[in-house]
């Protein structure tokens, strides 16, 4: 994973470290390193933890500083540490060096579709700018394969992460965009679910229509991905049990 320091000057308690990670030089993810710094009586000192997104971060108030490089290992020594025998050190220190001869940065499309929340930063971008982006190029190829007369009369987003890219979309085509899945927050990820009999039955649990957005329509329906097509397939099918007239299905991933 990719990761990020931070520092600022806090007087809050103390925090604490969280995880590092990557073997091969070859990073897909993000992880998310920071500081902040402590007064205490008798010493001033800054604090280091870490995240797979800098939400966490923001959160416990660190400040972001900059991503740690693909290939590079980091060590955070806390201070007067026993395993180090540093009488003399009162800070936190945070040494890092790159540990790999070719390092390569290689992310994951998922963390930006998908598996990040939209105020995360992910190696120096915006998720919610991404997805943004991603509407704009999902308007372009539409316009440029429909023509302006694409017949479509609304936009609905499969909730929760295409959200951001379907309304951007239905901005540039300059149509509406409304909500017309309500989501079960207490059903688990279908495209992981064990046997596909399962996975059909949890879009179903997962998702269901307001009826009236759909009935008589003409539908875009964005979506953040497409991993199985169980999701995809059921999600045209109650569309048009909910009455559309006709139902276009799009995807913001690229074919892999």
């Amino acid at each position: 994973g990719k990761r990020t320091y931070y520092d600022d000057d806090d007087d809050d308690d103390e925090n604490d470290d969280d995880e590092d990670d990557d073997d091969e030089g070859h990073q897909s993810g993000s992880e998310n390193l920071g500081g902040r710094q402590r007064r205490s009586r008798k010493t001033k000192r800054t604090d280091y933890a870490a995240a797979s997104e800098s939400v966490a971060l923001d959160t416990l108030g660190y400040d972001l500083c900059r991503d740690v490089a693909p290939g590079e290992a980091v060590l955070i020594r806390p201070p007067s540490s026993s395993l180090f025998k540093e009488k003399e050190s009162t800070t936190t220190r945070c040494d890092a060096r790159i540990c790999h001869d070719a390092p390569t940065l290689s992310p994951c499309i998922f963390e930006y579709v998908y598996f990040s929340r939209p105020d995360s930063m992910m190696n120096g971008v915006s998720v919610y700018e991404a997805q943004l982006n991603m509407g704009d190029k999902l308007a372009e190829k539409i316009q440029r394969v429909f023509g302006p007369d694409h017949g479509i009369d609304v936009v609905i987003a499969v909730p929760d992460t295409s959200r951001p890219i379907a309304l951007r979309c239905a901005y540039c085509l300059g149509v509406q965009y409304r909500e017309g899945f309500i989501k079960n927050r207490y059903v688990a990820r279908t495209f992981i679910m064990p046997g596909q009999r399962l996975r059909r039955k949890g879009v179903r649990m997962k998702l269901n229509t307001i009826k009236t957005e759909f009935r008589g329509k003409s539908v875009l329906l964005v979506d953040d991905s497409i991993v199985r097509g169980t999701t995809s397939t059921e999600l045209v099918a109650m569309a048009r049990d909910a009455g559309a007239k006709h139902v276009y299905f799009i995807s913001a991933s690229p074919e892999v």
